[in-house]
C-alpha cells in the first residue's frame, strides 16, 4: 500500500497539497483535475519505468539535502544509502514528490546540476534526439516544463511499446524453443517406446524361457520328493529291521552270556567235584594204611614207619594263617578305592595284576592321546612292580588297530594286545584262566562283564580308581 504522507511547507511560504492513497507499488497518484504550476493537467498515473527512474533520482539526491528540508515521511531514510532508500523508501519518495512541491523542486535542481543539457532542452521545449525516453520523462516530471504531462505520457506509451514488442518477442522465442523441446520431447519419447518396445520383447522371450526352466524345475521337484519319500520309507524300513535285528542279536547274546556263565559253573562245580573226590579216596585210602599201620605196630616199629599226620579235616576247605587269599583281604574292611587296600592285594606271595589298560587311563586321564596314556599307565606299573615285585600284565584293546604298536615295555611289566576279532576283556579272561588254581590273581577293571567273569575264575577284581589313587601316591 502507498503511504499518505503530509510533507512541510515548501520555501515559498505555500501549504502543500495533500497526497492521496493508492493501492498498489504502483506510481503515486495526482489528484483528479489537478492542474500544475504551467496550468496543465497531471497525470493520473505515472506509468512504472517513468515511475522507476524519478525514485531512482530522488533515491540518489536525498542524501545531498539536510535532515530538516525534507518532508517528515522521508526523514527516516536520510541515512540510508541509496539503493536502500531506493528499496524501501519507493513509496514515500513517490508521494513526497506528488505532494510536496518544494521538495520536487529541490530535487529538481539536483537534477538540473546532473544533466544541465536534458533540463535546458526540455525548459526550451525540445527534446534531445539521442536521450532516453524515460530520463526525459523523469526529468519533465520533476522540472514539469510546457508540455511534461505529454512528454511523460508519450514515455510511457513508448515504454509500454517496447515492453510489448520484448513480450512479444519472448514470447515467439518461448513458443519456438517450447516447439524444439517438444519436437526433441517427441523423438525421444518415440526412442524410448522403442528402446521399451525391443526390451519387452527381450523380457517376454526370457520370461517364456523361465517359465519352461520353472515347469521343468517343478517336475524335477516332484520327481525328487518322490525319490526322497521312497528312500525315507526305505530307510524307516531299514532302520526296523535293522532294530529288530540288533534286538534279536542282544537277546541272542545274552543267552550266549547266560549259557556261557552256567557252563563255566558247571566246569568250575565239575573241578570243586573232581578235587573233593579226589581228596577223600586219598583220604579214605590213608585211613585204611593208618589202619593197616596200627594194626602192624610191630611192623611199623621194626620198619620205623612214621605216624601220618594227615587227618580228615585237613581236606576241608578254609584258610589257613597266613595263606590268605585275595578274596580274604576284602573281609578286613578297607574302602573299595583306599590304596592300602591294592598294597595288601600285592603283599600276597606270588600275586599277579592283570591290569585292563584303557579302561584305567580313560577313567584316569582320558583328554590326552592313546599312546600318551599307555606312556603314563605303564610308568606308574613299572615304579609299582619294582616296590613290590609282583608280576604285572597290561592288556591294551587291539582289535582296531591298523597298524603294530611299536614299544619298547617297560621291566617288570608284560604288555599285550588283543587279537583281531578280540577285545581286551576276552584276553583278560583267558589270562584269568591261564593261572593255575589256587594262585592269587588281581583284576583292575571297572567294566562289571569284566570283574563278573574274572570273580567266577577265581580271580579278585577291583576297581580303576583303586589302582589310580597307588599310582599317584607314589
Amino acid at each position: 500500500m502507498a503511504e499518505a504522507a503530509n510533507a512541510p511547507a515548501g520555501t515559498d511560504g505555500t501549504a502543500p497539497a495533500p497526497v492521496q492513497q493508492t493501492d498498489g507499488p504502483a506510481a503515486a497518484a495526482t489528484a483528479p483535475d489537478s492542474e500544475d504550476g504551467n496550468g496543465e493537467m497531471a497525470v493520473r498515473v505515472l506509468p512504472e519505468g517513468v515511475r522507476r527512474r524519478v525514485v531512482g533520482i530522488a533515491s540518489d539526491a536525498l542524501g545531498g539535502i539536510a535532515a530538516g528540508e525534507l518532508p517528515a515521511a522521508l526523514r527516516p531514510y536520510a541515512k540510508f544509502t541509496p539503493a536502500r532508500r531506493a528499496k524501501y523508501a519507493a513509496t514515500a519518495l513517490a508521494a513526497a514528490l506528488e505532494s510536496d512541491p518544494a521538495f520536487r523542486l529541490r530535487i529538481a535542481e539536483r537534477l538540473r546540476l546532473g544533466q544541465p543539457d536534458l533540463v535546458r532542452a526540455l525548459e526550451a521545449g525540445t527534446v534531445p534526439a539521442a536521450a532516453d525516453p524515460m530520463d526525459v520523462a523523469a526529468a519533465a516530471y520533476l522540472v514539469r516544463p510546457a508540455g511534461w504531462a505529454r512528454l511523460v505520457e508519450e514515455a510511457g506509451e513508448q515504454a509500454e511499446r517496447v515492453d510489448a514488442e520484448g513480450a512479444a518477442a519472448e514470447a515467439v522465442r518461448l513458443a519456438e524453443k517450447l516447439q524444439e523441446e517438444l519436437a526433441e520431447a517427441r523423438s525421444a519419447a518415440r526412442g524410448e517406446l522403442e528402446r521399451h518396445r525391443a526390451e519387452s520383447e527381450g523380457v517376454r522371450r526370457e520370461a517364456d524361457s523361465l517359465r519352461k526352466k520353472v515347469r521343468s524345475l517343478e517336475a524335477d521337484t516332484r520327481r525328487a520328493q518322490a525319490e526322497s519319500r521312497r528312500l525315507a520309507a526305505e530307510l524307516e524300513a531299514a532302520r526296523a529291521a535293522a532294530a529288530s535285528e540288533r534286538s534279536a542279536a542282544e537277546s541272542e547274546a545274552r543267552r550266549l552270556r547266560h549259557r556261557v556263565a552256567e557252563l563255566e559253573a558247571a566246569v568250575e562245580s565239575g573241578r570243586r567235584t573232581a578235587r573233593e573226590g579226589r581228596s577223600v579216596e586219598d583220604m579214605r585210602l590213608r585211613l585204611l594204611l593208618d589202619t593197616v599201620l596200627q594194626s602192624a605196630q610191630g611192623l611199623q616199629r621194626e620198619l620205623a614207619l612214621p605216624v601220618t599226620a594227615l587227618r580228615p579235616a585237613d581236606l576241608v576247605e578254609a584258610v589257613e594263617p597266613g595263606s590268605a587269599s585275595p578274596h580274604d583281604v576284602a573281609r578286613r574292611g578297607l574302602a573299595e578305592d583306599d590304596p592300602a587296600l591294592l598294597d595288601q592285594l600285592l603283599a600276597i606271595p606270588q600275586v599277579h595284576l592283570v591290569v585292563d589298560g584303557y579302561n584305567v587311563t580313560k577313567t584316569g586321564y582320558p583328554q590326552l592321546p592313546l599312546e600318551q596314556q599307555r606312556l603314563r599307565l605303564l610308568g606308574g606299573l613299572a615304579m609299582l612292580a619294582q616296590r613290590t615285585q609282583a608280576e604285572v600284565t597290561c592288556v591294551f584293546d587291539g582289535q582296531d588297530l591298523d597298524v603294530p604298536v611299536i614299544m619298547a615295555p617297560p621291566r617288570g611289566v608284560r604288555v599285550r594286545f588283543s587279537r583281531t576279532g578280540e577285545t581286551a576283556d576276552e584276553l583278560i579272561r583267558r589270562l584269568v584262566r591261564a593261572e593255575p588254581q589256587g594262585r592269587p590273581v588281581v583284576v583292575v577293571s571297572t567294566d562289571k562283564e569284566v570283574a563278573d567273569g574274572v570273580r567266577k575264575a577265581g580271580a579278585r577284581p577291583v576297581a580303576s580308581v583303586l589302582l589310580l589313587n597307588r599310582l599317584s601316591r607314589s
